[in-house]
């Protein structure tokens, strides 16, 4: 009897608007407590990372504003809350270095990432600072630019 293959390590959601909007300075690893509803809506792609931000409080860190929509079929039992608080998993050192980080430097939490590491769901959290207008103008003329560049590359070749 064959094994049954473990769960593709992908991409869940994405904060796309996270690069744009801020700086990012350190990236760390969270692991999210979940209900049961929640995986299998996270396992049918059934998730959102826009307008998301990270609240350090009483030492602890929660996932405020995802949404992750319930599927029909499998929270027919349950009162389901899209937009329910999430706790986030981190050990006390990296916890103590967020919090002295967003009260001392001005710095931002925030999510960039949530995806599948083998079996279990884990949120990409990173310290940022805001970008001004001038930065973002620089971000999208540094894009723009890459694009030209590579039509005329594909074009040349």
């Amino acid at each position: 009897m064959a094994k049954k293959p473990s769960q593709a390590q992908g991409t869940i959601a994405l904060n796309k608007k996270a690069k744009f909007e801020y700086q990012i300075n350190e990236r760390f690893e969270a692991g999210v407590e979940l209900l049961g509803w929640e995986v299998k809506a996270l396992r049918a792609g059934k998730a959102q990372l826009t307008d998301t931000y990270v609240l350090l409080k009483d030492g602890e860190a929660f996932l405020l504003g995802s949404n992750i929509t319930p599927l029909p079929s499998a929270s027919t039992h349950v009162l389901a809350d899209p937009q329910r608080t999430r706790k986030l998993l981190l050990h006390k050192k990296e916890l103590a270095r967020l919090i002295g980080a967003t009260s001392q430097k001005g710095q931002t939490c925030i999510p960039l990432a949530l995806y599948w590491k083998g079996n279990r769901v884990k949120c990409e959290i990173a310290l940022a600072t805001g970008k001004k207008t001038h930065d973002k103008r620089a971000a999208i003329k540094e894009r723009d630019w890459n694009r030209d560049k590579a039509r005329v590359m594909k074009a040349h070749n």
